[in-house]
């Protein structure tokens, strides 16, 4: 049996992720990744063998997908300049962050949310999206040192999940009624509290 393909394991996973984030969970089979991807009929089987190792491939994606755009923005928020990074400057990368996630990415997110929701309900997957959510945090504090915010290593899975829960209250209305202002007030309540 030959080597397996990486760069073909990838497209697969980006046809299933672009599904999911088109169509939802509903619409993932390997059949429609096939057609997404444009290969021949058994291929994505051949990759990904259950709907479950599909589903994993999708979460993987989506992860890195999310810590991609938060280094793009960041990069453009600091012209590429390495300095110690302030409390303000977190608040407004928060701020941004969420603001782009609920607007520009909204559909890739709430496929986040789904594919959360899925993976719970599946006991034998918990294992994978705990890793998934380890690596993440590690992702993420190695992300604030590297720009120097003054956020401890220690704070980011409670950040992430102030995150994920402000980033939820605005997926939670309709997209004309997302405001800057209300991804601004969620992302100086994670930084300074709620009394701030």
């Amino acid at each position: 049996m030959p080597p397996p393909n990486a760069a073909r394991r990838r497209a697969l996973a980006t046809a299933a992720t672009e599904l999911v984030v088109a169509q939802g969970l509903h619409g993932l089979t390997h059949r429609s990744v096939d057609r997404q991807a444009g290969v021949p009929a058994g291929t994505t089987s051949n990759y990904f063998p259950s709907r479950d190792a599909l589903l994993v491939a999708v979460a993987e994606q989506l992860v890195e997908r999310h810590h991609e755009d938060m280094h793009r923005q960041t990069e453009q928020a600091r012209g590429g300049r390495r300095r110690r990074g302030t409390l303000a400057e977190a608040v407004d990368l928060i701020a941004g962050s969420l603001w782009h996630a609920a607007t520009a990415e909204r559909d890739r997110y709430l496929a986040i949310f789904e594919l959360q929701g899925e993976l719970r309900r599946r006991p034998e997957l918990a294992g994978t999206l705990g890793a998934l959510v380890a690596r993440a945090a590690q992702d993420t504090a190695a992300y604030h040192r590297e720009y120097q915010l003054p956020i401890p290593p220690a704070a980011v899975p409670t950040l992430q999940a102030l995150y994920g829960g402000a980033l939820l209250a605005l997926l939670a209305v309709p997209p004309e009624q997302v405001s800057r202002e209300a991804a601004r007030s969620y992302a100086v309540a994670m930084i300074h509290g709620v009394r701030h």
